[in-house]
């Protein structure tokens, strides 16, 4: 009688099981934090007093929070602020991206990634 080797099923015992499970935990989800949301909303409430946006939509996903910002509902929005903290060593976490997709800042501070956004109400008030 050959007594081979007998391989069991992932979760097939109780240890292997509880080991398995901890490992295959659901990815996180990116969020802002409030300190970011805080600095966010601040310059979000000053473009609206400026009359240049009037509407927001925020995301959280597995890699990346979003902070749309649009200027009528139903257009695309005029910028996104992204974190992505994948990026934290290379580029930096934060990101302002224009309507194109182009990339208009990145950084691993987000007041000096918002201040490309700054610089454009600074334009606005002078303009009138």
């Amino acid at each position: 009688m050959d007594q081979g080797v007998i391989v069991l099923a992932p979760g097939a015992s109780g240890k292997a099981g509880a080991a398995d499970a901890a490992s295959h935990s659901p990815p996180k989800r990116v969020f802002f934090s409030r300190r970011e949301l805080d600095m966010i909303l601040g310059l979000y409430g000053r473009m609206v007093a400026a009359g240049e946006w009037r509407d927001y939509a925020m995301a959280d996903g597995v890699e990346v929070a979003v902070f749309a910002v649009h200027r009528r509902t139903s257009e695309q929005p005029l910028y996104r602020i992204e974190k992505r903290p994948a990026l934290a060593r290379k580029q930096g976490a934060y990101s302002v991206i224009a309507a194109g997709g182009r990339v208009m800042k990145r950084g691993a501070d987000l007041a000096n990634v918002l201040a490309v956004l700054e610089r454009k109400l600074l334009k606005i008030v002078e303009g009138e």
